[in-house]
């Protein structure tokens, strides 16, 4: 494992974060996760074992296209909802390590509030469970809403943060479930993600496009590169 150092360009658009505070309904949130170290960390390494052990079946299927060698493990520090801080686990491409440990690393110092970070896996592979918990992940072998391609959360290229407060909106429905109190961006409430946002600047800064500037759907959580 490796400690990957902040870098200028992450820095630099840290000067200009406010992270929003007030009250919001919660979302369902499942048991949570044994306490950890509060130990700084931002590592990534191929697949553990006991990793591995975790995934298969899960997030990981037998016929899954993409190799386990292609993904990275990511322990990555964070600040949660009550301000404490914790370290969260992620499964990402090996492409986009260095990037989320980066933006991730800058989230971290900014204190920029996230419920939690944990594998996909944890809610059995199921991904409105996950949402529903406010649980931001990345990895998961799964094929994209409603359709028979691939998502990219398959290849481990794109993340969803805070996905409660940021849901997936279409006209007929609003994913997760109990989150269509978040549907009106014109709104403001705390942890929400726009384009003034820390969270925003620094995934499109590293060049993640963002699901929440698409036409047919909006997807206020996903980040994909």
């Amino acid at each position: 494992m490796r400690k990957f150092l902040s870098i200028a360009a992450a820095v630099c658009l840290l000067a200009g974060c406010q992270c929003r505070q007030g009250s919001a309904p919660a979302p369902v949130v499942l048991s949570k996760a044994e306490p950890v170290s509060v130990e700084t960390v931002f590592s990534a390494e191929p697949i553990p074992a006991s990793v591995e052990a975790r995934m298969r079946g899960v997030s990981y299927p037998d016929d899954a296209e993409i190799k386990l060698s292609d993904l990275r493990y990511l322990r990555l520090s964070y600040v949660d909802f009550d301000g404490l801080e914790q370290v969260g686990e992620l499964v990402c491409n090996k492409a986009i390590a260095e990037d989320l440990m980066a933006i991730f690393q800058a989230l971290y110092e900014a204190r920029y509030p996230i419920r939690s970070i944990r594998l996909i896996d944890d809610f059995g592979g199921d991904d409105e469970a996950s949402m529903a918990a406010d649980n931001t992940s990345c990895f998961n072998y799964r094929r994209k809403t409603g359709m028979r391609e691939l998502s990219k959360h398959a290849l481990g290229l794109a993340v969803d943060i805070n996905p409660f407060e940021n849901p997936y909106v279409r006209p007929s429905r609003v994913r997760p479930a109990g989150a269509s109190v978040y549907a009106d961006r014109t709104k403001d409430f705390p942890h929400k993600i726009d384009k003034e946002d820390l969270c925003y600047k620094l995934f499109r800064a590293r060049g993640f496009s963002w699901g929440g500037s698409w036409r047919s759907v909006q997807d206020y959580q996903h980040f994909e590169k």
